[in-house]
């Protein structure tokens, strides 16, 4: 079978998420591709997909600057491939080897989608020398993030009494992706160093005021949260990654950026995520303190003469399997607001989105997004405010930490 024979194959599950912007270069593409095969089709949760979708592009980010020679590489040094080959090989082949070694299952989908992404290459050396070097930078990704923790034996310790974490309505279950606390980082060298200041004292006046503050907004039957704020924890109570990597797609599409830059860019964000979850989930294993349903419940227990319990109370959003500090969105996308503000060295860009429930926000600049992410979360009844807080502050400083050791100017590669 030919390549254009197969490319008319591809199977309808590129359909399944909102559609590429139009004129979406190669690495724009096999973002939608990557999200198709990790969110709608094997419907991977945060602490599996982030760390994959930081493979698939950190691996495409070398195969293009193996060639671009721009940038300090990744893992592959880059100026070793001819300046003629095609970058369009190149990332798509590594993206494709990335995503069959994750998801084996959807190899028929994807060989069918690289033959349309190779259709568009001319038939030749370039296209050869492209596909050969993509197929390098994947190796070398898959080889690298071998053993490195990912689905390990780790899962948060249950305890009971005041402050300590157990599992709870909806479904009383214990993280199955806890093993996020152990896996080895893609950027940073040891999580613990980004460790938050940690939750508040139960006994303290601080604490009171914000278990009032989740018990009145957070609630599922809330008469203080607004209609805006309702919508607002809705929408943003989607498959956090699933909804940026929408709006990643959205933003490259508006500022025009070129396949190279969108290759150095999708890997900043999703690498410093990847660190920034794998932080997130580390401090939670250390802090492992409860939710505010089992705080509120059991309010009697916690030593503070200003909580009330309420033995019925139930947040407007169910509550993730997992300890609650820090905020695990709020980390993700603290990393993602600096490593935007970083890239394109200002906040004020602005982007509609409407997620896969039909709900639509708008913003007009990074912080306002950040900000909002951070009153859903408590709006949602399934976070304290500090939690919100020191899971940003934990994301913010992972970008910090990229800036300036990775991704810098090449000189004299070629």
């Amino acid at each position: 079978m030919t390549k254009k024979t197969l490319a008319a194959a591809v199977l309808s599950a590129a359909l399944l998420t909102t559609a590429a912007p139009a004129r979406a270069d190669t690495v724009t593409e096999w973002n939608l591709n990557a999200s198709n095969a990790l969110f709608a089709v094997a419907a991977q949760p945060p602490q599996v997909s982030v760390p994959h979708l930081a493979m698939v592009h950190g691996a495409v980010y070398d195969a293009v600057n193996a060639i671009d020679a721009g940038r300090e590489g990744y893992l592959l040094t880059p100026g070793t491939a001819r300046s003629s080959a095609s970058r369009e090989a190149a990332a798509a082949t590594a993206a494709h080897d990335v995503l069959v070694h994750l998801v084996p299952a959807q190899k028929a989908t994807l060989d069918a989608q690289l033959a349309t992404s190779l259709a568009g290459v001319p038939d030749g050396p370039e296209e050869t020398e492209g596909v050969a070097v993509g197929k390098e930078a994947a190796a070398a990704m898959i080889a690298a993030r071998t053993g490195d923790g990912r689905f390990g034996p780790f899962r948060f310790a249950v305890g009971s009494g005041a402050g300590v974490w157990k599992p709870v309505l909806p479904a009383f279950v214990n993280d199955p992706n806890a093993w996020l606390a152990d896996v080895k980082p893609f950027l940073i060298e040891d999580p613990a160093d980004f460790r938050s200041a940690g939750p508040l004292e139960l006994t303290s006046h601080r604490y009171a005021r914000e278990f009032e503050e989740v018990k009145a907004i957070g609630a599922a039957n809330s008469t203080v949260r607004t209609a805006d704020q309702t919508h607002a924890a809705r929408y943003w109570a989607e498959n956090p990654p699933a909804t940026w990597s929408r709006v990643f797609r959205t933003i490259s599409a508006q500022q025009g950026l070129s396949m190279v830059d969108n290759a150095r860019m999708y890997a900043m964000l999703y690498l410093t995520a990847a660190d920034a979850l794998i932080a997130v989930w580390d401090d939670k294993a250390e802090r492992l303190f409860w939710r505010p349903i089992t705080a509120i419940r059991e309010a009697d227990t916690d030593g503070n003469p200003f909580t009330e319990p309420q033995a019925d109370w139930t947040p407007l959003i169910p509550t993730p399997p997992y300890p609650e500090h820090p905020s695990g969105h709020t980390g993700l996308s603290g990393a993602i607001v600096k490593t935007f503000q970083q890239f394109f060295g200002t906040d004020d860009i602005g982007w509609t989105d409407t997620n896969g429930a039909g709900l639509t926000r708008s913003f007009s600049s990074f912080s306002q997004a950040i900000d909002e992410i951070e009153g859903a979360r408590v709006w949602s009844g399934i976070h304290f405010p500090i939690s919100d807080k020191q899971g940003e502050q934990i994301g913010r400083k992972v970008a910090t930490y990229r800036q300036g050791r990775y991704f810098r100017p090449g000189k004299g590669l070629r």
